[in-house]
């Protein structure tokens, strides 16, 4: 079979089986009178190896290893290519990102592009500080594009840039939202809770409070937390289960329970409120400390549901969970008295 027919049923060129022939690679077994090459069919299955394995990155001399020497194993081989192809997919991965968010900052000269990709250094930065006053310096006259920010906030460890950075994407002006959100979906229970903070800074970009409810059942406590109390704040009922429970379990109680009684000047939710607070005050399991602060919680909320439940905790057989509770009887109905309105 001559140069040109192997050359078509093959799909090499012409050209890449003369380097073949001169690399020694795959010579052909003979020649026609005329001196033209002609292969044998042992030599075009030789071409078909030879590309099955620069399909896998081979290089030419590592083929030709390959196919003549019997030591050379493929495993260790195989190993370092998978490793290259995994840095070289990473840096490709790199590159594309740094061009999409280019491209999201819809530039208008080059200058934005030299912005953009000025602060991406910075936050790629190994120093936290430089990190920061990456951030912080950039120039107010042109955007930036949310979603980077968002990935900078998902991977920023250090609290004072991440702060910054949450900052910076609370006024960036773009949606970030997608990005924060598919963090908070992560398998990785440090990278939800940096995106449930983000998310607990952008009340008014869509999809964040839905993403927020999601992460009520997050299986990381801290997660659950931030996102119950930043729905809290936004008048979400959902976030009530969860917050009574950072009550009972002392994480952030106080903080849940100012929360809870400003859901609980809604009439109705009040009323389911009160009744989730006095249900696990009753809890035969709950310990002197727990009922301590499930009393504190009902101070917060409005109305007079509270005072009547504390009244029969001032006469409770647990002295400490008596005491705390006469006080702040006390003090309801000093303040009662003093505004009968």
């Amino acid at each position: 079979m001559l140069i040109g027919e192997v050359a078509r049923r093959s799909g090499v060129s012409t050209r890449m089986l003369r380097h073949y022939d001169a690399l020694g690679l795959v010579r052909p077994t003979g020649r026609t009178v005329g001196g033209y090459r002609e292969y044998s069919a042992e030599d075009v299955r030789r071409i078909f190896h030879v590309e099955s394995l620069r399909s896998l990155g081979l290089s030419l001399k590592q083929i030709g290893r390959a196919l003549e020497d019997p030591a050379f194993t493929p495993s260790a081989l195989v190993g370092d290519l998978i490793r290259w192809t995994e840095d070289r997919l990473e840096r490709e991965r790199e590159l594309l990102e740094r061009l999409r968010a280019v491209d999201a900052s819809a530039p208008t000269g080059w200058q934005d592009v030299l912005r953009i990709v000025e602060l991406m250094q910075g936050l790629g930065s190994a120093s936290a500080a430089r990190r920061q006053q990456a951030v912080l310096a950039r120039p107010e006259d042109g955007p930036v594009p949310a979603e980077l920010l968002a990935r900078a906030v998902l991977a920023e460890s250090d609290p004072n840039v991440a702060g910054a950075l949450r900052w910076a994407l609370a006024r960036s002006g773009g949606d970030g939202v997608a990005a924060l959100a598919a963090g908070a979906r992560s398998q990785d229970a440090g990278i939800r809770r940096r995106a449930v903070l983000a998310l607990a800074g952008t009340p008014e970009a869509p999809g964040a409070t839905a993403a927020l409810v999601d992460a009520l059942g997050d299986p990381d406590p801290t997660v659950r937390g931030h996102a119950a109390l930043a729905l809290g704040r936004r008048g979400v009922a959902a976030a009530v289960p969860v917050l009574v429970g950072m009550v009972v379990e002392g994480v952030h109680d106080v903080d849940a329970a100012e929360v809870l009684g400003t859901l609980s000047r809604d009439p109705g939710r009040g009323s389911r409120i009160l009744t989730a607070l006095a249900d696990e005050l009753a809890e035969p399991t709950a310990d002197s400390a727990t009922r301590i602060r499930l009393t504190q919680a009902l101070v917060e909320l409005p109305g007079t549901g509270a005072r009547e439940t504390l009244r029969p905790l001032a006469r409770d057989d647990d002295p400490a969970v008596a005491l705390v509770a006469s006080a702040f009887l006390t003090v309801l109905d000093e303040r009662c008295s003093g505004n009968p309105a």
